[in-house]
């Protein structure tokens, strides 16, 4: 065996002996985006050059595509690729036209699915950020302008619109094709249009508020993993052991970063692809509980009434109202 001399101790009045400080955990959560990064990201505006509206657009993936939060609103409209979107404690699908406004600190990503190698370059998501502090102040003079703030208080949980992804697109172009007071006009036009919009839901059924935490890249990589492995066979333990921590602490901060158990987190993955299957193809409900990880169809069916508030059957026969299913209903379910 080979011995080590021991450290010498330093010794204090008391003949007490100092130690050294135990190295602090790492935590992760949601990353707080910088000014730093978005002067390396090309896709930003210059601050010098936006005024209040700040536009953005990019392809995927990016250094920005991760689980993060800041302190601006932001409207995001995807108008190509579908995947799946993650807005506070919310966990759903997209598709072309997905139109989401989050408010300031409230954690969001969206993962492309079947990324194409080499990725996409085109610019198929495009996102208006802006301030909360110029608005209001706004608003001490111009009075008109308090009639967005009923939706911008409902953005902290983020809001979905819909039916009217040709009119974002048209604005989102107006807007960065313009300067000084023709944009702040066309900004505020707009801002006055979306909150007179009646067909919105509200995404996050809690205001998840996102912290500054020490590790903030394990977090987007562990919801990725889970986001990509949920149909399968898989447990806490097996993805906490996987990134190194134990299960007590994986599942504590699990909850705190996205709002759900782990558990919770897969069921909603898996009902939400089963949504997607339901409304996409014509499989039996049956075979849908198979492809989505669940091997009781009974079990299924209460975890997806649960938490869909309807039948799978139903949904399927509900879906073409909002998105255009051509599978109203299989034979057999």
């Amino acid at each position: 065996m080979v011995h080590t001399a021991s450290p010498p101790t330093q010794a204090t009045g008391d003949s007490s002996r100092l130690k050294s400080p135990r190295p602090a955990r790492r935590t992760y959560g949601p990353a707080l985006e910088n000014e730093a990064e978005r002067t390396l990201f090309q896709g930003f505006e210059p601050v010098s050059s936006c005024g209040v509206v700040r536009c953005l657009s990019h392809g995927f993936p990016t250094i920005l595509n991760r689980w993060h939060y800041h302190p601006e609103y932001e409207l995001h409209l995807i108008v190509s690729t579908h995947g799946r979107a993650f807005v506070g404690d919310y966990l759903g699908t997209y598709q072309p036209g997905h139109l989401v406004l989050t408010g300031p600190g409230l954690p969001h990503n969206w993962l492309v699915d079947d990324l194409p190698v080499g990725g996409i370059n085109d610019h198929i998501h495009k996102v208006l950020q802006f301030r909360d502090e110029p608005l209001r102040q706004a608003a001490k003079v111009f009075d008109a302008i308090e009639g967005i703030f009923p939706m911008l208080e409902r953005a902290q949980f983020g809001i979905e619109f819909f039916g009217i992804s040709a009119l974002a697109e048209q604005r989102f172009e107006e807007i960065r094709g313009s300067s000084g007071l023709k944009r702040l006009s066309s900004f505020l036009a707009y801002l006055a249009e979306l909150a007179q919009e009646k067909d919105f839901r509200l995404l996050s059924a809690s205001s998840v508020q996102g912290t500054a935490d020490t590790y903030t890249q394990e977090a987007s990589e562990i919801i990725e993993y889970v986001a990509k492995n949920a149909c399968f066979d898989i447990s806490l333990k097996e993805v906490a052991h996987k990134f190194g921590h134990s299960e007590k602490y994986f599942s504590k901060h699990f909850k705190r970063s996205t709002g759900n158990s782990f558990i919770d987190f897969v069921l909603r993955l898996r009902i939400n692809k089963a949504c997607q299957l339901l409304s996409d193809t014509s499989m039996y409900v049956a075979t849908v509980c198979n492809e989505v990880g669940f091997n009781n169809v009974a079990n299924f069916n209460r975890h997806f009434s649960k938490i869909k508030g309807m039948t799978p059957t139903d949904f399927r026969k509900r879906s073409v109202d909002r998105f255009g299913s051509k599978f109203l209903q299989a034979d057999g379910d």
